[in-house]
């Protein structure tokens, strides 16, 4: 049966500086996190058009646990602190009131750079990293002065205009973001837009992430990252994905044909969209459960064996090179008290990887 919002369940934690966070979990498997951005409210989210195929999809084959942003949807509207540091805190308190460690996560467009000092902060904390649509820098920090005009221009907007009746202020980010949207995406995504913050908090949200740079924390990630992004994305450009997969180290790149900011079930992107990220975070805490002494590249290597691609197609798979694979699985082999790619295998597929498509 397909997972519905009757089937989340919503609960409250408290941050460090009091501020209540509201969370829900919905799903089966795996514990996958969704980081926190603006325009997000736990319930109509899965009423929206545009949200609600992401919702019903990552909770088929994980645990899939997302928060309102402070300042948004069911979390505390009228706070005090807005700030990068608070963000941070707030996943901290998420990730530790769900129970779950180590959790994969997903950092979409304003998530990704919380999700990157995260993951650089706890790498024991963090089996793998999906990045989609995201930056390392916002729009101050790319030296870009066409952006830096156009930033100031859209937060003045949003004190114009976010609260209005009138959607024709909010429609211009709608058309940003869902350039390729249906009539009735747009109208769903510029309502979502007016319930889920006041344009207060909203101009607050913008100016901080402007000025976003953790491309300092880039380099430390351990964790095996993904990073996902649509090649002609209005709102972030693909150069900024293109730094971060560069720059983490292994880091895998899967580049989709599309436009909208955020990616829609009636895309031709959509199906390899869902079948990169289950392929990617399915296994990962299971194979970390099961074999500790494998450093998590090495799992994410044991997966694509078990899945009987040959060191070649691993490479491929993984943007690494073929000696890389060739070390990588020779040491894994010593680890596990193998001697043959058939016995990997067996105790591979015994624990339970490999069971998705290669």
């Amino acid at each position: 049966m397909e997972p519905t919002a009757l089937d989340q369940k919503i609960r409250f934690c408290t941050a460090p500086d009091g501020v209540r966070l509201a969370y829900a979990v919905s799903g089966k498997g795996p514990p996958l996190v969704r980081v926190g951005h603006w325009m997000t409210h736990l319930e109509r989210d899965w009423e929206s058009p545009v949200w609600r195929p992401w919702l019903v999809e990552l909770s088929k084959f994980n645990t899939l646990i997302r928060y309102d942003q402070r300042g948004n949807g069911l979390s505390d509207r009228n706070v005090r602190d807005i700030s990068f540091e608070t963000w941070l805190a707030d996943l901290e308190t998420v990730v530790a009131a769900a129970g779950h460690s180590p959790v994969a996560l997903l950092g979409a467009s304003q998530g990704a750079p919380i999700a990157i000092a995260y993951a650089a902060k706890h790498p024991q904390r963090v089996s793998r990293l999906v990045l989609y649509g995201g930056y390392a820098r916002g729009r101050l920090k790319r030296a870009a002065p066409a952006q830096s005009e156009e930033a100031e221009v859209q937060v003045r907007l949003v004190k114009l205009g976010w609260g209005r009746d009138d959607p024709a202020f909010r429609q211009f980010f709608a058309m940003q973001f869902l350039p390729g949207g249906s009539a009735e995406q747009l109208r769903s995504f510029n309502e979502l837009q007016r319930i889920s913050t006041s344009a207060e908090n909203a101009a607050r949200i913008m100016e901080l992430t402007n000025g976003i740079d953790v491309s300092a924390f880039l380099p430390k990630v351990k964790a095996p990252t993904l990073v996902i992004h649509a090649r002609e994305d209005l709102r972030v450009p693909l150069d900024e994905a293109r730094l971060i997969a560069s720059t983490i180290p292994n880091a895998r790149f899967a580049l989709l044909e599309g436009r909208n900011h955020i990616l829609l079930e009636s895309e031709p992107a959509w199906p390899r969209f869902l079948e990169e990220i289950r392929s990617f975070v399915g296994d990962g805490p299971a194979a970390a459960a099961e074999f500790p002494e494998l450093t998590a590249r090495e799992r994410e290597v044991l997966e694509q064996v078990a899945r009987g691609l040959s060191n070649q197609e691993i490479a491929d798979h993984l943007g690494i090179s073929p000696k890389t694979v060739r070390n990588q699985v020779s040491a894994l082999f010593d680890k596990l008290g193998v001697s043959s790619r058939a016995q990997a295998i067996v105790k591979a597929r015994e624990a339970g990887l490999g069971q998705g498509k290669p």
